[in-house]
């Protein structure tokens, strides 16, 4: 492939392709983290709970299966290369997920809506984006960088490399048991909501993320660049694609932007399948300055926890990364927090 196509144009196309299917996955399967937790907790519903824990054992088999295979080096994925710092976990995932409900949605749930003509979901996109690149290498990455180091691991920060170490047991043999385990939870603790939906949806999100490390891998193994090995992930690809809208032309393309405009154009056309495509903008100026306010505090939270709902909740997990349940855990905790005062009018005692 890397003869016919260049590798930034190759990578785009591989993240292309999966935002695509998420952006269906959002419109027309319901994916979305905060409707999880927000059915969970106020709707008496755990379907799409379960979804999400169904992608993320699809997630974690499928990975380590391509590791055993040799289409993945696990070691050289992102979240595997830093040591957890847990304090920056939770303090980037509680502000994540308090943003997150401030907002309304997360970044991906942001680009689904606004495929589907929501513009208060472009303000929280661009909002986002410019909050994650302003502490990622803005202005305030020095302040962030003083204040939360980050040290490189010296072994691969992952749960089942800790486990494989102290039992002896195979990497990826372990990663695959995890995933099934995860899968089998999704399907046991059902509430009685009906629906093959829950799994298809469930399992294609998942593939979509070990789609991203195996083309990723592959291109980076047989092409030139040094590219690094990624997968989807959704809150410094937000401004990376809004710099590459500005500099294309001295600028090229990467798996990010494509990622970020094929959620688009699916979410585009799930809404025109399902007929929801409409204009929508805020007509309330305190419902915009929430929304501006949660936006701002997901990219801070996403770039302190190296990750949002889906770059932590589901491409960190499906290499579990030592960092992904803690920061998701701290995710669904800000999320509950920011639900609870906006739905029963709770305010934090002073």
């Amino acid at each position: 492939m890397t003869e016919y196509l260049s590798e930034p144009i190759l990578v785009a196309l591989i993240g292309g392709f999966g935002g695509l299917f998420l952006g269906l996955a959002a419109r027309l399967g319901r994916f979305c983290t905060l409707g999880a937790i927000e059915d969970y907790f106020y709707g008496n519903s755990n379907a799409r709970l379960r979804m999400w824990g169904f992608a993320i054992g699809v997630a974690i088999i499928g990975t380590h299966a391509g590791a055993a295979l040799g289409l993945i080096d696990l070691a050289q994925t992102f979240y595997l290369t830093q040591s957890l710092n847990i304090p920056t976990a939770i303090l980037g995932g509680l502000l994540f997920g308090y943003g997150m409900a401030m907002a309304g949605n997360c970044g991906f749930g942001a680009l689904a809506r606004l495929g589907g003509g929501d513009l208060r979901s472009f303000v929280i996109v661009l909002v986002m984006g410019l909050a994650a690149y302003m502490v990622m290498s803005g202005p305030f990455a020095g302040l962030r960088v003083r204040l939360f180091p980050v040290a490189a691991a010296q072994t691969p920060a992952s749960v089942v490399h800790l486990l494989g170490a102290a039992t002896g047991f195979g990497v990826n043999a372990l990663g695959v048991l995890v995933g099934v385990m995860i899968v089998l939870l999704s399907v046991i603790v059902s509430d009685g909501t009906k629906g093959k939906s829950i799994y298809f949806w469930g399992s294609g999100v998942g593939l979509v993320i070990v789609s991203g490390w195996v083309g990723t891998s592959y291109v980076a193994k047989h092409g030139f660049d040094d590219l690094q090995i990624v997968s989807h992930t959704f809150a410094a690809p937000l401004g990376e694609t809004m710099l590459y809208a500005m500099t294309a032309s001295g600028n090229v393309l990467s798996f990010g932007v494509g990622s970020v405009l094929g959620v688009l154009i699916g979410a585009f056309i799930g809404s025109l399948f399902k007929g929801h495509f409409r204009w929508e903008a805020c007509e309330d100026p305190r419902e915009l300055r929430r929304q501006i306010g949660g936006a701002a505090l997901m990219g801070v939270g996403a770039v302190l926890a190296a990750g949002c709902s889906i770059g932590q909740g589901l491409s960190a997990f499906s290499v579990l990364a030592t960092s992904a349940p803690i920061t998701l855990a701290a995710i669904f905790v800000g999320a509950y927090i920011g639900l609870r005062q906006l739905i029963e009018g709770f305010q934090p005692a002073e």
